[in-house]
């Protein structure tokens, strides 16, 4: 089972790291700091470090016209750079968390879903996958919600 995640392009997000507080706030939208374990960044896969500069923003991470579209708070780190691309493995910060995995079919529907404990979100993933009507993964953090990954069949 091959599967892939990667984080999201920065393009999307490099307008906002221009904007001054009030026209972010404009965008429903804040720059904020990091703390100690606590801002995954979408861009990089990566946690950002205590004090750094990041964007906390509403994202659309399940566009489709089902009753399943979502949208919810993420990350994006200033500094992050390109995104990167895992293939059969998952990155650390998601690999730390407890996980929600949602699988959902190509148009779009939930078919299944797991949650996936500390070291554990590969071998799930793969549960998931195991059933051919999954297309793709959401990863979301099982305390917060924050959508964190999309794992994709690849």
């Amino acid at each position: 089972m091959a599967y892939r995640i990667a984080g999201l392009a920065r393009e999307e997000f490099e307008p906002l790291f221009r904007l001054g507080d009030d026209e972010l706030a404009a965008r429903n939208a804040r720059r904020v700091r990091a703390e100690e374990g606590g801002a995954p960044c979408r861009i990089s896969l990566e946690e950002a470090e205590a004090g750094e500069s990041l964007i906390l923003l509403s994202h659309v991470s399940h566009e489709v016209a089902r009753p399943f579209r979502t949208a919810y708070a993420i990350y994006v780190r200033e500094a992050a750079g390109e995104p990167p691309c895992y293939r059969d493995e998952v990155p650390a910060m998601l690999d730390r968390r407890t996980l929600g995995l949602r699988g959902f079919d190509a148009e779009g529907m939930l078919k299944g879903a797991l949650l996936a404990m500390p070291g554990e979100a590969d071998a799930r993933s793969r549960e998931l996958f195991g059933r051919p009507e999954i297309a793709s993964i959401h990863a979301h953090n099982a305390a917060y919600g924050c959508f964190l990954a999309r794992v994709e069949r690849d």
